[in-house]
């Protein structure tokens, strides 16, 4: 099933993010390749089937779940849809209430709906614009309710068209329950209904204009549609005994002041629920839009075509670099061996005896990751983990790797996809070991963890090394 261009394009950005880490021969020969094989199977090569080729995406999204990048919008979004079923019942309650002393008035109804309206196009206006009239406020609530991630700065572009999917869903929500409520109302009371203005506006006039809101389902319903007569026999004054008419010598009769139900139900139905429907789908629509366009011209895209279609990397620079040392400065230093009960093998690295001579307590847990572990077994053992540790304080995992490999994307999203399920107490240690068992790693193999750590700048982790008298 192919993935929505919102996630294609979040998975594509957090992506190009991690290869900012990488070496650019080794990008261009692994980008090259991929275009060489497009080319050979007859297929076009894209960003969709870039992400496939290198082995799955980002990880920040469950297998068959929901994308953990846009939990915040979806928060805010089933706020706005709990926050407008409230309201809508709400309002629908006060405005058609009703103690027998007068008449519920037609045109404030029709004040109210005319608000709605306005409320739904500056909305829609906000996002085709691009405008943020809330300012920082979805940052303030990213940073309340959710964690920072890569792809930020590209959630950021897209919060007016998100913003405006979340209001016009509980704008939608609003109009349902308001319909609902109407609805119920008119089933269990008898409500009167009337029109009255200050304005000196003859029947004929407010005639004219209920019948042009009417127009849209004058075939559908005759009986929404108000008649001359109706409109005549109920309106009403603010002093009017016995509800007087003007220019008419007896009453009114009350039986017909129900008659006007149908029209509001079908004025609510067609200029709030079906109004907001509509622009509901213009959203979804716009956003899919922008995230098309965003994804069209990133920046990253445009490196990585000239990658697939440049058959050398041409650097200009007659210096071979071939006996060169990779630079080993760096700021962060080895950790005494912390205490764990819990140890993950990335890779196969060590054996179970090895991490369960590293690991304290009575039952020490040993797990598996990376490598040839499917993605649903990392998955699998994250959860593990997290149930092997506690909530009363800080807690360490080792996660033992092998020395002499360098650390790779994958391990990098393992850490991110941790961090994300397990305890915000819950550290984890880094344990490179080397070839000769009961030996250290050599100091250059150690010095490309600290890089990788200092890379990722998170507190929470470091790298210890194994005691010498381990075996």
């Amino acid at each position: 099933m192919p993935k929505a261009t919102l996630t294609l394009l979040l998975d594509f950005d957090d992506q190009v993010q991690k290869d900012h880490s990488q070496a650019a021969a080794f990008l261009h020969r692994r980008d090259r390749k991929f275009a060489l094989s497009c080319q050979a199977d007859g297929r076009p090569p894209g960003p969709a089937t870039w992400l496939a080729h290198l082995g799955g995406f980002s990880g920040k999204q469950a297998v068959g779940g929901p994308d953990m990048r846009l939990r915040v919008w979806r928060r805010v979004t089933f706020a706005f849809i709990a926050v407008g079923t409230l309201l809508g019942v709400l309002t629908m309650l006060g405005l058609l209430f009703y103690d027998g002393s007068g008449q519920i008035n037609i045109t404030v109804i029709l004040g109210f709906v005319l608000l709605q309206i306005i409320l739904a196009v500056l909305t829609s206006l906000q996002s085709l614009l691009g405008w943020r009239p809330w300012g920082q406020l979805p940052d303030v609530l990213a940073r309340r309710f959710g964690r920072a991630e890569p792809s930020g700065a590209i959630l950021r572009r897209l919060q007016p068209q998100l913003s405006a999917r979340a209001a016009h869903a509980g704008g939608l929500a609003f109009g349902v329950s308001g319909l609902l409520t109407l609805l119920g109302l008119v089933v269990v009371q008898d409500l009167a209904f009337g029109w009255s203005t200050t304005l000196s506006t003859a029947p004929e006039t407010f005639h004219r204009l209920v019948h042009t809101l009417a127009l849209p389902w004058q075939g559908l319903w005759s009986a929404a549609v108000p008649s001359p007569e109706l409109v005549a026999d109920s309106r009403f004054y603010r002093i009017a005994p016995f509800y007087q008419i003007e220019n008419t010598g007896g009453s009114t009769a009350p039986a017909r002041w129900g008659d006007w139900w149908p029209f509001v139900a079908m004025v609510w139905l067609f200029y709030i629920i079906l109004l907001r429907l509509v622009l509901l789908i213009v959203a979804i629509t716009h956003l899919e839009l922008r995230a098309r366009r965003l994804l069209a011209r990133h920046p990253g895209l445009t490196t990585l075509l000239y990658r697939m279609e440049t058959p050398a990397l041409e650097t200009g620079n007659a210096h071979s670099d071939a006996a060169d040392q990779p630079r080993m400065d760096t700021s962060i230093q080895t950790q005494p061996l912390p205490d764990a009960r819990v140890a993950i093998r990335w890779a196969g690295a060590g054996d179970e005896n090895l991490a369960c001579s590293l690991l304290s307590g009575a039952r020490p847990v040993v797990l598996a990751a990376g490598g040839a572990a499917a993605l649903a077994e990392d998955h699998t053992s994250v959860e593990q983990a997290r149930l092997s540790l506690g909530t009363g304080g800080p807690e360490t995992v080792l996660i033992l790797t092998r020395a002499w490999e360098p650390p790779t994307g994958e391990l990098a999203d393992f850490l991110s996809e941790a961090f994300q399920h397990w305890p915000r107490t819950a550290r984890i240690a880094l344990v490179p070991i080397g070839a000769a068992a009961g030996a250290e790693p050599p100091e250059h193999q150690v010095a490309q963890w600290l890089r990788f750590i200092e890379r990722l700048a998170n507190n929470r982790l470091s790298v210890s090394l194994t005691p010498g008298e381990v075996t």
